[in-house]
């Protein structure tokens, strides 16, 4: 006989929120998410002020009771949160923004309310296939087959990881000290990362040389290829870039993919910011022969506007993913058919969140075409940034100088000043984008290409329009006049 909770005296029902008592917490949160919503254009693009008394304060002990919901929500909004970057807000130009549509955090809030199990088919069939589904949009939006497959990633960093584990395993023979992987100086940092947590020794990443456009140079890479054969090394993949974080660099998809078919090396290629602007003609045209690739990286919190959190990996042929990741336990239920799939036979992750829900959500709500039309508006707005960049630079006695046309949506500059060295030069720059800064309309952050310092504006989230990026243009302007 099974017992009613409701007529045990043990049992401690605290925990167990009704429906009433749910909607009642939603609709004291949603009071400050809406403020927060509506008024992220005056919002400054970031606050620094007593950032570290706010940190300190949450380091506090466990509360052994629970306070008024209000009183903590409050804090959350009015202390917590009132510090850092502005990364949901249009004035958010820095590294590679990530958009968070909302419409994705009410799909996290139902899938975390559901709270069901999708790291097995059976414990979740229908959300489990909807990831499924979306992995396979993005795989027709790649150009990839029928064969292809995939799965959620919190980012970029642990899907590159998973991709260079399944090249290991299915490209490298023999002792894996001796295999080598290939990439150019404008990787991403997490693909010498991902290689070492992959066992790979750290100087067995071979770092090729770019050309003038910030693109890997594929005949510098052929010859590391075949050196290293001759000195008895066993290179195994390549890691190729569509869209790189400095500048916005796609390779030669096309050279890269020939290289690797001829070398019978793995391909993957880091799309982790630029893989979604195949939604659109410029991007399909700027990464000709991404479907060519094994494996890809695409990050939907990048150039799809979702929230932190949501990376994926695709490969073309899944089976691949099934050699490498593949080791059950007995305590595990059977798998499914073969039309199915455990995602847990396919990726690292036993439990996970259901992720999918949240990109599935929102691309049903709104359908594809306005993600389409947001990324062409970005692209439009780089164009629209570079050429008054180009027209400043007219009217200022320094020399405002282009690093390179942009291919997606980064612009990288700096001020040059005659009669400074490369020191003075850097440190100019320095004090140029904090001026830029100042005003907190925007936040640009800087890099360092081949040394120099330069400062980037990237352009991506679904939030920012040509005001704001006007509202850059004036205060780079005014910025340069000051320095």
């Amino acid at each position: 006989m099974m017992l009613d909770q409701s007529q045990d005296d043990s049992a401690d029902c605290s925990l167990e929120l009704s429906g009433a008592q749910m909607q009642q917490l939603v609709d004291l949160v949603m009071p400050h998410l809406r403020e927060f919503l509506d008024s992220l254009s005056d919002q400054p693009a970031w606050n620094f002020d007593e950032a570290a008394s706010v940190a300190r304060s949450v380091m506090e002990p466990v509360p052994d009771s629970g306070m008024d919901p209000s009183i903590v929500i409050r804090r959350l909004f009015e202390e917590i949160l009132s510090v850092g970057v502005g990364s949901a807000g249009p004035g958010y130009l820095a590294y590679v923004p990530g958009g968070g549509l909302p419409d994705a955090a009410v799909a996290d809030l139902i899938a975390s309310t559901v709270n069901r199990f999708v790291g097995l088919w059976n414990g979740a069939p229908g959300l489990a296939q909807l990831e499924v589904a979306v992995l396979r949009w993005f795989s027709d939006i790649v150009g990839y087959p029928a064969s292809a497959g995939g799965f959620f990633t919190s980012g970029g960093s642990l899907s590159i990881w998973s991709a260079i584990v399944t090249a290991r395993r299915c490209k490298l023979q023999g002792e894996l000290s001796r295999g080598t992987l290939y990439t150019s100086d404008q990787a991403h940092h997490s693909v010498a990362k991902a290689a070492m947590f992959a066992g790979l020794p750290p100087e067995n990443v071979r770092v090729v040389a770019v050309d003038s456009t910030f693109r890997v140079r594929v005949d510098a890479m052929r010859e590391q290829i075949q050196q290293d054969r001759r000195d008895g090394f066993v290179p195994f993949a390549i890691v190729g870039a569509a869209g790189t974080t400095n500048t916005g660099a796609v390779d030669d998809l096309a050279a890269l993919a020939d290289l690797a078919e001829a070398e019978r090396l793995w391909l993957h290629l880091d799309a982790s910011y630029g893989g979604f602007f195949m939604l659109t003609e410029r991007g399909r045209g700027l990464m000709n022969a991404i479907e060519r690739a094994d494996s890809i990286t695409l990050d939907p919190h990048k150039s799809l506007f979702m929230p932190y959190g949501t990376g994926c990996l695709i490969v073309r042929d899944q089976s691949h993913l099934r050699r490498a990741h593949q080791l059950r336990g007995e305590y595990l239920l059977a798998g499914p058919e073969e039309e199915f799939c455990d995602l847990s036979d396919i990726s690292p992750e036993l439990t996970r969140a259901a992720r999918g829900l949240r990109v599935w959500l929102p691309v049903m709500l709104h359908g594809i075409e306005p993600f389409r039309r947001n990324l062409d508006e970005k692209l439009d707005l780089t164009a629209f940034a570079t050429e008054n960049l180009r027209l400043l630079n007219e009217e200022i006695d320094d020399e405002l100088e282009l690093i390179t046309e942009p291919q997606l949506t980064v612009v990288a500059f700096r001020l040059i000043r005659a009669g400074l060295n490369d020191e003075e030069i850097d440190d100019l720059n320095i004090r140029l984008r904090d001026a830029i800064n100042a005003s907190r309309k925007v936040l640009l952050t800087p890099t360092r290409l081949h040394g120099r310092y330069v400062i980037r504006i990237c352009i991506l989230s679904f939030r920012t329009h040509r005001a704001r990026v006007e509202a850059c243009l004036a205060e780079i302007r005014r910025a340069v006049h000051e320095v």
